[in-house]
């Protein structure tokens, strides 16, 4: 077991609530999370914080390859993009945002370390979505806060773009689907996996906040 230094945050993806609860308490799944939060803010834990849970299947986030091992996952009930994706309701992230700061302040988890399930596997993973609610939690410093992208910068070709984005924290096997991932993050209003300068910008200001 590694160090706690993450949070990730998950949709459930499946039809119903007690669905995904039921699949996340069924051994034989073999997947878990730490936390549940149903939409009506009914908060259930399901594996301690100390015990490794099996959230985030393979995945990497700034230099880590076990990321079971290093974080607690939090898994938010959402139908996702296959049964009728839709907003997080606000009884749902009340309910996330004191358990969040609880979790990070414990941990002492930096705000770079808070990410959605696409971000550390962009190949696989499209939760918690474009409709989460990441400037919220950037707002209180939860999260990185979505940079404003006062400028536009076009890196000299897309290999440097993916060296920028893996320095970031990133996997970038497959760089459409990492651009992607960074887009629906950082850029949810325009997800179409392609660079351009309004992308650049918003990396680079990144970099400067995670360097600072």
């Amino acid at each position: 077991m590694l160090r706690v230094s993450m949070v990730v945050l998950h949709y459930t993806g499946m039809r119903t609530a007690q669905e995904a609860l039921d699949r996340l308490c069924d051994a034989e799944a073999k997947v878990s999370a730490h936390y549940f939060i149903d939409e009506a803010g009914q908060v259930t834990q399901l594996v301690p914080e100390e015990k490794r849970a099996w959230h985030a299947g393979k995945s990497y986030w700034r230099g880590i390859t076990d990321v079971n091992s290093a974080s607690v996952g939090i898994e938010l009930a959402n139908p996702g993009h296959e049964w009728g994706y839709r907003e997080f309701p606000e009884a749902q992230m009340d309910a996330l945002l004191p358990l969040l700061a609880d979790i990070v302040e414990r941990h002492q988890i930096a705000p770079v370390n808070v990410v959605g399930h696409s971000d550390i596997a962009p190949a696989r993973k499209l939760d918690p979505g474009e409709l989460f609610d990441w400037p919220r939690l950037g707002k209180l410093r939860l999260a990185v806060p979505i940079p404003k992208a006062k400028m536009n910068l076009l890196y000299d070709n897309p290999g440097a773009f993916y060296l920028a984005l893996e320095r970031f924290g990133y996997d970038v096997a497959d760089g459409h689907a990492a651009v992607r991932a960074f887009e629906r993050r950082w850029r949810p209003n325009k997800i179409e996996g392609e660079i351009d300068g309004q992308l650049g910008g918003i990396l680079f200001e990144l970099l400067l906040e995670r360097d600072s």
